[in-house]
């Protein structure tokens, strides 16, 4: 979760939401270290999760993720939660629950749903503290 704050560090000087992704493969290695990148791109879709995921396929040559694992700073949204279970993630961490915007935890519950592809072991929580922080600092400077 280290580095998946430090991208989200990086992209919130740019302008970004600071939200960071880490992907590990299922030896370990990391896949894919993103942050958001929504008003850098134009693109609405252009989440920390999904790039991080994008980047992660291509490597592997698949679009299943099978063994590996999510770091992100934030629960995620309810379009990356059903990336997350359409690319069979093994594990999702994330850091802040969202309860406005999530789609976890909060809001639709994307991989409770029985249409859900896969679901992942979730854990929430970790680094919150740190992830809170800096999503409140990014906004609190812009309002």
């Amino acid at each position: 979760m280290t580095v998946a704050l430090a991208a989200a560090e990086s992209v919130g000087r740019l302008g970004e939401v600071p939200v960071g992704a880490v992907i590990l493969g299922p030896d370990g290695s990391a896949l894919a270290i993103t942050g958001n990148r929504v008003y850098l791109d134009n693109d609405p879709t252009a989440h920390a999760e999904i790039l991080a995921i994008r980047t992660a396929s291509a490597k592997l040559g698949r679009p299943r993720l099978d063994g590996c694992d999510l770091y992100v700073t934030l629960e995620p949204c309810p379009m990356c939660a059903a990336a997350i279970s359409t690319a069979r993630i093994r594990r999702l961490y994330f850091g802040a629950a969202d309860p406005k915007s999530g789609g976890v935890e909060h809001g639709p519950r994307v991989l409770d749903s029985s249409s859900a592809h896969h679901r992942p072991e979730v854990y929430g929580g970790i680094s919150e503290t740190a992830s809170a922080a800096l999503l409140q600092a990014f906004f609190k400077e812009r309002r």
